[in-house]
């Protein structure tokens, strides 16, 4: 794609569930290194930044030489913490960014083909305006565990409505079925993200907790975009010690990340 794509991956200190999990230490490095550097690898970024308002992680950034934009304390939503910095960092390149990926920084284990292959929908089709991806569930633990986005999808594979509850329910069919999660790499048109931080917060999106379901509340759409690589959210400290455990023989640890990569 001839534009201008950047990832942003907003990171705090403050999370509710993990107070300081982005410098929490995985392999000797901090989560928020494995995002970026992993993040860094998609073929279709053209940049990559990470967004915060702390201190700790901006020092942590220029420490280890990654890029890093400040943003205001006042953010409540990733979303709008993203949009700051993209703004910022148009500013100081004097480049219009075309599609911001937002990555969040809670997610260790991010292989770079998932970046690239959520972004692939606006290549084709103008009017996507923003693609979350998903992958199967694969347990009732995954299913029942609040932290855990579902989805259902239309047949189109728009987006028809998240939860932090099992849906389908199923409780009226013995069909078995595939439920689904969403996984948090979230491509946006650079003025709808715009559009979407100006939009009022809808009902369901404040009892779920959910950014996207404002998009859906407002009457526009989510493409969804299965990817064939799980990725497993670090929400608590027990999530911490999993994901440890799995990013040990996982092919993008920091230490061989560029010799497998050409491999993959």
């Amino acid at each position: 794609m001839d534009e201008n794509i950047i990832g942003i991956i907003p990171s705090r200190m403050a999370s509710t569930r993990f107070p300081g999990k982005p410098l929490a230490k995985i392999l000797g490095k901090a989560m928020i290194y494995h995002v970026y550097q992993r993040s860094k690898m998609a073929k279709v970024l053209r940049e990559v930044y990470i967004a915060t308002c702390d201190e700790e992680i901006q020092n942590y950034c220029h420490k280890n030489h990654m890029n890093v934009v400040m943003t205001k304390n006042i953010h409540e939503r990733a979303s709008d913490r993203t949009a700051e910095a993209m703004e910022r960092i148009e500013k100081k390149t004097r480049q219009k960014i075309n599609i911001v990926v937002m990555i969040q920084g809670d997610e260790p284990l991010v292989v770079p083909q998932m970046i690239d292959l959520s972004v692939k929908p606006m290549s084709r089709d103008k009017n996507i305006l923003v693609v979350n991806l998903m992958h199967r569930l694969k347990s009732k633990d995954e299913e029942d565990n609040p932290n855990i986005v579902k989805v259902v999808v239309d047949e189109n594979s728009y987006a028809l409505y998240f939860s932090r509850a099992p849906i389908p329910s199923g409780k009226k069919t013995k069909e078995i079925f595939i439920r689904y999660k969403q996984v948090p790499i979230i491509p946006f048109r650079r003025d709808f993200l715009i559009t979407f931080n100006q939009l009022s917060s809808t009902h369901l999106e404040s009892i779920e907790s959910i950014d996207m379901l404002r998009v859906l509340g407002h009457g526009y759409k989510v493409k969804m975009v299965m990817s064939p690589v799980n990725s497993y959210s670090v929400d608590t400290p027990q999530d911490l010690e999993r994901v440890k455990k799995l990013i040990r023989n996982n092919q993008f640890t920091s230490r061989n990340i560029k010799k497998r990569m050409k491999k993959f």
